[in-house]
């Protein structure tokens, strides 16, 4: 299979694109506009491979895209490109309506010209995979699971445009007959996530003794997932997932965000016994809530489970222990970061 993956420069998609060389014989092109969240040091393993490509190309561009897919003619695509930090969105939401909406469009106007073109069983054969977030459904209260047909109630500029690429998706599909498969994912962790994000931005922030900032009181409930599960299931509904259909996937692992920065304080902790910062605890601050902060997220994966037999093998304790075990490993990876378009600075405020 060709496969061409938009945002394989991302947290995600770069693991998939480990995978897919790894454990596949898929032949991959990596489509990456090379934002502050998109990292080639994350493929540095598989850059060389020869069924590995890569095309900086802005999704936005009609005429690059067009190109590109006439020289490389994709079996499937999977689109990961996205602006992703809910943070980022409140400061700035043009710049996630513009890649969001309006790259999904361009992609999905570019698939389907190509799609059309195709003979019989390549029509037939053709995969549109959109990946989303369960951060589509809005906010959950005390109890309840958002389920494939929970109404959308998106709450933040992220959330918003990317329920309107879900819906661009459906459209695409129902209008068109281009067959598309769409999977909303809980909250991804894991070694090579850009350390906006929570677990790893407490995890180097412990490491540098700098202040471990919780939102409010730090109550907010999420669904975890661990980013090599999320990938075998991207896979499987890709590959076996039945075209006009979503699937919710979840790690079964609800926390709020203190337990979470109390479960890596102990494990800092745990894996440095001579660190002058222990106990980490100690860092813990509490800050001004985000506005318009969702109360909790959990996902519903019955569906991905009874019809395509995917299951999360790592427990959130698991995962949690490798990644922050992955950080400790790689600070050349992260360093590298750090010192470039991130420096751990708060966002989100709305100023």
């Amino acid at each position: 299979m060709k496969l061409l993956i938009t945002g394989g420069a991302g947290f995600i998609g770069s693991a998939v694109i480990r995978y897919l060389i790894n454990e596949t014989e898929t032949i991959v092109m990596n489509v990456d506009k090379l934002t502050y969240a998109g990292n080639l040091d994350s493929l540095t393993m598989v850059s060389s491979h020869p069924r590995y490509h890569f095309a900086k190309v802005d999704i936005c561009d009609a005429k690059a895209l067009q190109s590109l897919f006439a020289e490389f003619q994709p079996d499937a695509i999977m689109h990961l490109a996205a602006e992703s930090h809910v943070d980022r969105s409140i400061d700035g939401p043009a710049e996630f309506i513009h890649t969001n909406i309006v790259g999904t469009y361009t992609l999905l106007e570019t698939a389907r010209s190509y799609w059309q073109t195709l003979n019989s069983p390549a029509k037939q054969a053709f995969r549109f995979h959109h990946v989303s977030t369960d951060e589509v459904y809005g906010s959950l209260g005390a109890k309840g699971l958002f389920m494939e047909d929970s109404p959308y109630r998106p709450n933040s500029p992220y959330s918003a445009s990317k329920a309107s690429s879900d819906h661009l998706v459906r459209a695409w599909h129902h209008t068109y007959q281009l067959p598309v498969v769409t999977t909303n994912c809980s909250n991804n962790y894991g070694p090579y996530q850009f350390p906006e994000k929570l677990i790893p931005l407490m995890i180097l922030n412990g490491l540098e003794g700098k202040p471990l900032p919780v939102y409010g009181k730090g109550q907010n409930i999420r669904d975890w997932l661990y980013v090599e599960d999320h990938v075998r299931a991207l896979y499987v509904v890709l590959t076996q997932g039945q075209i006009g259909e979503t699937y919710n996937i979840g790690g079964h692992n609800e926390k709020t965000n203190l337990e979470v920065v109390h479960q890596i304080c102990a494990l800092l902790d745990d894996l440095l016994p001579n660190s002058p910062r222990r106990p980490f605890q100690q860092l813990i601050t509490f800050v001004t809530d985000r506005p318009g902060h969702d109360l909790r997220y959990a996902i519903d994966a019955c569906k991905i489970a009874c019809e395509l037999d995917w299951k999360p093998r790592e427990s959130f304790e698991s995962g949690l222990r490798k990644t922050v075990q992955w950080y400790l490993e790689n600070q050349t990876w992260w360093q590298r970061v750090r010192d470039g378009s991130y420096r751990g600075e708060r966002l989100g405020l709305g100023k």
